[in-house]
């Protein structure tokens, strides 16, 4: 890097404050719009869309969907906002230590960034993108950008601070080596993330399919008796399962007991593939076991409904359900993780509290058609065939994190030559 007087570090590489890095273009390092420039108002259905932190998520680089869209005019309006193909975006205000690396391959030309992003592009003469993204994944990074932020008011940072952070530089050749190394894990986790999407979506088609259009194998030579196939009973999820309250003390929990809070639970999958450990607890949760199904209560049109992989304990604003017998655990599953179900749950809110809350004895009066159990087994096998693979994906996706956690810190220090 011609022209710079880098400090020398703990390592054998120069290091670099992150101004230094930053592209010779205008609007190279940059924050969101500013207040009313960028509103709920100027949102539409379809056009330019805004990164926002749900974009930024731990499992990969770049959420490139659960947009929301500005016009192309408005986006020509936030041209200094703007992000492409190629760019860092971190949090600015909200989950300090986010951060996002926008892929080549992305799907839209251009991007705004939201009031609480900031954006860099990287001058590729100094620095491969790729290796920046990771080296602001290092939990050292993270935990140095929370110690800046500022704590008046919600914790966050500035454009200064961020400006100011350094970062070991190797030559260019050996932050790609890196940079490939660790994104090749990425690159398999997505693959997998990719694999559970499309078998979570043949489970809701199957569940649409028999239980919503009542198209079952055999419904040709079924009647419909006042809305329900002829042999089949007419029920209520209350019927069917039960919520579990066996609530648990943190002083009763071995720490490494796996923790699903709501900020662990993805919206819109039936997978909850994500924890943390019983050593970070410190009020009263609600054990589960493996199979039960978790429902996020607290604004429950945010659609958190999954199935545990494993045994634990959930956050008290998670509903623990219990199928009350096993072969109703697929049709339990599906259906209380259906768009109509969440839909009817969020009905239920009480009006005025700050912290909205699903209430689970008018969600018990959901009405819910008992097939015949020929086909109740048949329905099950299939859906568990499903979630098996759903569950030896996600452990296989949490091993990758690891090992590519366990050498992230290790290559960006030296320590393992790339």
């Amino acid at each position: 890097m011609k022209g710079q007087n880098p400090k020398q570090g703990s390592t054998k590489w120069p290091i670099f404050a992150l101004n230094d890095i930053k592209s010779s273009a205008r609007y190279s390092l940059v924050g969101g719009p500013f207040g009313s420039n960028l509103t709920t108002r100027d949102y539409v259905e379809e056009g330019v869309p805004v990164i926002r932190g749900t974009n930024l998520p731990d499992e990969c680089p770049f959420l490139d969907n659960e947009f929301v869209y500005v016009r192309d005019e408005k986006a020509d309006q936030l041209a200094p906002n703007a992000a492409g193909r190629g760019d860092l975006v971190f949090t600015q205000r909200g989950t300090l230590g986010q951060v996002g690396l926008i892929p080549e391959s992305a799907q839209y030309d251009r991007y705004v960034i939201s009031q609480s992003q900031m954006k860099l592009t990287v001058d590729p003469n100094k620095a491969h993108a790729p290796f920046v993204y990771y080296f602001f994944r290092h939990p050292t990074t993270v935990e140095t950008i929370k110690n800046r932020a500022i704590t008046s008011g919600v914790p966050h940072i500035n454009l200064g601070i961020l400006k100011a952070i350094t970062l070991p530089l190797p030559n260019l050749d050996t932050q790609r080596r890196i940079a490939s190394i660790l994104s090749a894990y990425d690159d398999l986790i997505e693959n997998n993330t990719r694999r559970i999407a499309l078998l979570e979506q043949s489970a809701r088609h199957l569940y649409d399919e028999w239980f919503v259009r009542l198209q079952f194998p055999g419904h040709e030579r079924t009647r419909i008796v006042n809305g329900v196939p002829a042999g089949w009973e007419l029920k209520t999820i209350g019927d069917i399962c039960t919520e579990v309250r066996d609530t648990a003390s943190p002083e009763d929990l071995e720490p490494e007991t796996p923790y699903i809070g709501l900020e662990h639970m993805p919206r819109r999958s039936i997978s909850l593939s994500e924890w943390s450990t019983a050593q970070t607890v410190t009020s009263s949760k609600h054990r589960y076991m493996a199979g039960e199904i978790l429902f996020g209560k607290i604004r429950p049109y945010f659609h958190k409904v999954g199935l545990a992989f494993t045994d634990g304990v959930a956050s008290s604003d998670a509903i623990v359900i219990r199928p009350n017998a096993h072969e109703l655990r697929a049709l339990v599953l599906m259906t209380t993780s259906s768009d109509r179900f969440v839909a009817e749950a969020a009905q239920t809110m009480r009006e005025g509290s700050k912290m909205p809350r699903a209430d689970w004895k008018l969600m018990t009066k959901y009405p819910i058609a008992l097939p015949k159990q020929d086909l109740l087994e048949n329905f099950t096998e299939t859906v568990f065939a499903i979630t098996d693979q759903l569950r030896n994906l996600c452990f296989q996706n949490q091993k990758m994190r690891a090992a590519r956690d366990m050498l992230l810190p290790r290559l960006m220090s030296g320590e393992i030559a790339a």
